[in-house]
């Protein structure tokens, strides 16, 4: 469904990733992983049309991504919550949620599924979304790019600095998102949360592909795992 194809990405004259490839298939949770610095963020950012793209191609089902921008890439059918999670602050979770809706014309039931997979911000659709604990902003986040009823969904590092009952909802909706047949590209630095989801890992350094193994092969034995990312 999504592939990225040998992808460069370049900031003047320095080089951020070279030859990136991964894929992510419907219904499937691809991990992606490596040390601060790998590139993974700028990963997600070039498939989103936020970094500039030097060489290689990105594809979405028939559709080539790498030269549309960033609002065309969303109407494709691919759901984004970056790192940070970039809610508006000001707006109510109702609004933010609304801003979703717009982005790719959704019909009414993709934002009662929203709340439907996080029942807590039904009770907090007139709160501004500054004033949410950083659990609620995150599953705010989420349920924003689910509002656009996204093919695929890129998570950057979603369960950054949550306390564990926060972790384990983010977890368990990608589970459901995968059931549905989602396809999730996650960012994650935590071992144990890749290990307990994911279908494929892809591990990257220094901007590169380095490995690329099976969950199953992981979860039998997570040593070269550990190994590559130095844990």
């Amino acid at each position: 469904m999504l592939r990225v194809e040998g992808v460069d990405v370049a900031y003047g004259p320095a080089p951020v990733l070279r030859g990136v490839s991964l894929a992510v298939g419907t219904g499937e949770i691809v991990c992606l992983m490596g040390r601060n610095g790998a590139g993974k963020t700028t990963t997600l950012r070039a498939i989103m049309g936020l970094a500039p793209v030097t060489a290689g191609r990105i594809r979405m089902g028939g559709t080539t991504l790498t030269d549309l921008a960033p609002h065309r890439i969303a109407r494709t059918g691919i759901g984004y919550v970056p790192q940070g999670r970039r809610l508006f602050s000001d707006l109510t979770v109702a609004e933010n949620l609304q801003i979703g809706m717009m982005t790719r014309s959704s019909p009414r039931n993709a934002l009662t599924r929203a709340l439907d997979l996080f029942p807590r911000l039904r009770e907090r659709l007139t709160q501004k979304a500054g004033t949410l604990s950083g659990g609620e902003q995150q599953m705010l986040a989420v349920a924003r790019a689910l509002c656009l009823q996204p093919k695929v969904i890129l998570l950057d590092e979603p369960t950054e600095g949550l306390q564990p009952s926060m972790i384990v909802a983010i977890r368990d909706v990608v589970i459901q998102l995968k059931g549905e047949g989602v396809g999730v590209l996650l960012v994650e630095q935590r071992i144990d949360a890749v290990l307990s989801m994911a279908d494929r890992i892809v591990v990257i350094e220094t901007g590169a592909n380095r490995a690329e193994m099976p969950g199953d092969a992981a979860r039998a034995d997570a040593g070269p795992l550990r190994a590559l990312l130095g844990v």
